[in-house]
């Protein structure tokens, strides 16, 4: 019994230490640079409501709707861009701004990157409305999302006219934005060779952690 007991304890205390090692933010890769600093968002621009955003617990919240986008102050050209996300609860909604202006809808005035919650969206998604795609623009493979509250991460590589896509490991898109020609006079961001990046505030809350990007060359 009492080894029985020890076991126990010592299997909990592994799954604790995962726990904390999950919730700690990692080291920037080398050659990256953080475009958040944990504590403050400095750098970054809201477009909607201010109360909406905030540091807290070393990740960038969401609360919420009403927010807009939350952007970078600097704007970005070509770049491989990293971050985590994760959802509070089922049928979250949000977006990864790109090469977007201050005004307009990312979405058209630049591009974005749709993240939601594919398995529990309350409703019928448009196949560009997926986890990866370019909205209204290309649509993703289908991704692999983790449950609710767990982590997920994303890689987006802009270079020059192509942009790819990749989630926990997985190719969602690999695009030549020259292939989309025809969608420029509704998506003129298409065009755009550099702008800010950012996140999108549409409904429930959501929190991103290492944020970080590399300019490429």
């Amino acid at each position: 019994m009492r080894t029985a007991v020890r076991l126990c304890v010592v299997a909990v205390a592994v799954c604790a230490a995962a726990v904390r090692a999950d919730d700690k933010p990692a080291k920037v890769p080398e050659g990256f640079s953080a475009l958040f600093d944990g504590k403050t968002l400095s750098g970054w621009k809201h477009t909607g409501k201010a109360d909406v955003w905030t540091a807290e617990g070393g990740n960038i919240v969401c609360k919420g709707g009403g927010g807009g986008y939350l952007l970078t102050e600097k704007e970005y050209g070509d770049f491989e861009f990293r971050c985590e996300y994760k959802w509070e609860k089922k049928g979250g909604n949000s977006g990864v701004a790109l090469r977007t202006p201050e005004k307009g809808d990312p979405a058209y005035a630049g591009m974005e990157i749709q993240l939601i919650d594919d398995e529990g969206w309350p409703g019928k998604l448009a196949d560009y409305q997926h986890t990866g795609s370019i909205y209204d623009v290309q649509p993703a493979k289908e991704a692999k999302n983790k449950a609710i509250g767990e982590w997920n991460e994303v890689v987006i590589v802009c270079k020059g006219r192509k942009v790819t896509v990749t989630q926990n490991g997985k190719e969602l898109v690999s695009a030549n934005l020259d292939d989309y020609k025809a969608k420029e006079k509704n998506h003129p961001g298409l065009a755009r060779e550099k702008g800010h990046i950012g996140f999108q505030s549409y409904n429930v809350r959501v929190e991103f952690r290492n944020v970080v990007i590399k300019e490429l060359k």
